[in-house]
């Protein structure tokens, strides 16, 4: 377990950054937090880290958003807070997303398909510490 303590978006989105360089393709990578607390903004630090350029926001109603990341690999982000159960998160197809090893899936609001998701993703937890500070496990 790391943990990181973040003062600024600008911190979270390094943090992310410096992670994504040592988080292998094939991946499932789940964000934990409150509304507010910081999932987008580690997203777009991730993203970045993987080499995207383009504007990276939370793919709220949408549900997920694809990436092509520079080596033709993929990264999925998923907004899960408008499902509702894993079944309903089945019939979306997120397994598919979860299962593709050319690609990352990160996952905002993971508790909302619960054992869909696989005991192998790596797991972010982000907690308000106060309006702008951020502490940030990595599991």
């Amino acid at each position: 377990m790391k943990k990181f303590i973040s003062h600024s978006e600008k911190e979270t989105e390094k943090i992310a950054f410096e992670l994504a360089a040592g988080i292998p393709v094939g991946s499932v990578i789940t964000l934990d937090g409150d509304l507010g607390a910081g999932k987008t903004v580690f997203a777009r630090g991730f993203a970045r880290g993987l080499g995207i350029t383009e504007a990276v926001s939370s793919p709220t109603y949408t549900i997920a958003q694809e990436y092509i990341l520079p080596d033709k690999k993929r990264l999925y982000h998923l907004d899960l807070y408008r499902i509702s159960s894993a079944e309903a998160g089945l019939a979306f197809g997120v397994d598919e997303f979860f299962n593709d090893p050319g690609a990352y899936a990160l996952v905002e609001w993971p508790e909302r398909v619960g054992d869909v998701i696989p005991d192998s993703a790596v797991k972010i937890f982000i907690r308000h510490l106060d309006e702008n500070s951020r502490e940030i496990t990595l599991s």
